[in-house]
């Protein structure tokens, strides 16, 4: 029992309208679910259409940082797909700023999307599946390395913190589940650097040491690789933690 159990069922992949989002949407359209697109881009995500893909796209706007825009997107899968069986977080907002001069607007940005909003679509993915008796759901959190480790540079660390923050948040859920006697599934990926319209853009203006700017960098879909391989285990299995990195890498 694979991947196939999911065709038809509905998928929430948050930030789709770019990098590791896109491939993401785009893989699970190939293998057949109907995935729902959320992204403030909904212009961007609607070019993800896969042609021939079993799958069908639905793209809608929505931002992560903000709590009624996300209920407003839960509200429309109820409403027209009768609800979500899998969720990828994986919305994230990176600004870098050094710990003693950064901008809170930058902070409360990092905080909004990577950790509160990743925890309302969390929570409201999995009272629709436990309301809807769906036993079979997956909540996948699309982390970082930086999740794992302490900060390379200075200016990532409110982003680290926040990654870190996501290792515990998943653990609380999976002992939540547990305790319900729930087989909803979780798990999160890990992955070093991708090559990312979002990391073209920050690299440049980061100090990054030079083994850094020139590290070898995985591709979008490496990651939405994993999300299939996640997915496609039996129901028994479930594939908690997958780090992704480069070969090579120097972190």
């Amino acid at each position: 029992m694979g991947i196939e159990k999911y065709k038809g069922r509905v998928a929430l992949v948050t930030g789709a309208s770019a990098g590791i989002g896109a491939a993401i949407v785009q893989a699970l359209l190939k293998e057949g679910l109907t995935v729902v697109g959320m992204a403030r881009r909904v212009e961007k995500i609607k070019e993800l259409e896969v042609k021939g893909a079993p799958g069908k796209l639905h793209a809608i706007a929505g931002d992560v940082g903000d709590e009624g825009s996300i209920l407003s997107v839960f509200k429309w899968i109820k409403d027209n797909l009768g609800g979500v069986d899998v969720l990828i977080n994986n919305a994230a907002s990176f600004p870098h700023s050094q710990p003693t001069e950064g901008k809170t607007e930058d902070w409360k940005s990092i905080l909004d999307v990577n950790v509160l909003g990743l925890s309302i679509c969390t929570r409201e993915a999995v009272q629709d599946m436990l309301r809807r008796g769906v036993d079979d759901g997956f909540i996948i959190h699309i982390n970082s390395i930086v999740g794992h480790i302490p900060p390379f540079i200075a200016a990532g660390a409110m982003y680290g913190a926040s990654k870190h923050a996501v290792k515990v948040l998943l653990e609380g859920l999976r002992k939540d589940l547990t305790a319900r006697g729930s087989k909803i599934r979780v798990g999160q990926i890990s992955p070093g650097m991708v090559d990312t319209e979002g990391l073209r853009r920050t690299v440049p203006e980061l100090d990054l040491p030079k083994e850094l700017k020139e590290s070898p960098a995985l591709h979008p879909e490496d990651i939405a690789d994993a999300v299939v391989y996640m997915l496609s285990r039996h129901p028994r299995v479930q594939v908690y933690e997958m780090l992704v990195i480069p070969t090579a890498s120097p972190l």
